[in-house]
């Protein structure tokens, strides 16, 4: 089973005018992504506002980044929904048009005991092939619900197609201890993009970042100068990753992404309501902290 591993870029959704998805422009976007060498795709996250999607769009996406990825990278479509209906369902399609596996949210906004959620995860994966992947995805800042390492232990004890764990909390205690779940076999990935050097000494696999899908270059070099042992070369593109960051805000406005992109050429449309576009003023003021930015970064584009 494909594990999520290196650069794992979550990918933005572009809308147009009236908040419909352009498939064009997903593809455009993972063919920027492709080539500039991450190694893996993961949409329908939080990155790309997945909660304020319609089942078939998502279904759309989804076969649209696997087709156009056509095996090139690993493609995880994250799957996780508002009810266990729509999860099973999108989860099922995933499996059906050939991705390489998916991500599972905790539920959402309500509150779910520790029985509850080993119990959701139980029934999404019981519902998909034992061969098809799937990794639990921990964000308690925004879904209230938090699951704790003993949850996924005892997920992963029924289920042999949960491998690991997607984190997107800044707790590295908390990720050591999902390090050890499976006797230190679970494949664990965070979410926290400005961690990702450090994340990859502990032991995980990769990233899944959102920054990266409008700046993928910093990481990919982080990953390549880890992988090749040059932790000094690995250093310092960490601390040029860590300046997009601030400067894309970490993903607390996808809009800044959207921006981004199209400020390299890309298009990759607008926000879904009721979250609003960057203002001319504020594109403005990006384009020039991008391009004092980049002049700073200028290796990593040549």
């Amino acid at each position: 089973m494909k594990h999520l591993y290196g650069v794992t870029t979550a990918m933005v959704t572009p809308f147009d005018e009236n908040g419909k998805v352009d498939l064009g422009m997903v593809e455009q976007i993972a063919e920027f992504l492709i080539s500039k060498g991450v190694h893996c795709l993961y949409p329908l996250g939080t990155t790309g506002e997945m909660l304020r999607m319609s089942v078939e769009e998502r279904k759309a996406v989804a076969e649209t980044v696997v087709k156009k990825a056509n095996k090139r990278v690993t493609v995880y479509i994250h799957t996780g929904a508002m009810n266990e209906e729509d999860t099973i369902a999108l989860s099922k399609h995933a499996y059906e048009i050939g991705a390489d596996g998916i991500g599972v949210v905790s539920p959402v906004f309500f509150v779910a005991n520790d029985k509850e959620l080993e119990t959701y995860f139980v029934n999404v994966a019981s519902s998909i092939p034992d061969n098809f992947p799937m990794y639990l995805y921990g964000i308690p800042q925004l879904a209230g619900n938090d699951i704790k390492p003993e949850v996924a232990q005892r997920v992963a004890d029924r289920c042999k197609n949960v491998i690991g764990f997607k984190y997107s909390y800044p707790d590295y205690l908390r990720v050591n201890d999902y390090l050890a779940v499976n006797q230190g076999e679970f494949s664990v990935v965070p979410g926290a993009d400005k961690l990702f050097l450090p994340a990859l000494a502990m032991g995980c696999e990769g990233v899944v970042s959102g920054v990266s899908c409008a700046y993928p270059e910093p990481f990919v070099a982080v990953y390549n100068a880890f992988i090749e042992n040059d932790i000094i070369k690995a250093r310092r593109m960490q601390r040029i990753a860590i300046k997009y960051c601030e400067l894309l805000k970490n993903g607390s406005n996808m809009s800044f992404y959207k921006e981004a992109l199209k400020l390299r050429g890309i298009e990759a449309g607008f926000m879904k309501a009721p979250q609003l576009d960057l203002t001319q003023d504020e594109v403005k003021a990006l384009a020039a902290a991008l391009k004092e930015l980049n002049e700073e970064a200028s290796e990593l584009f040549a």
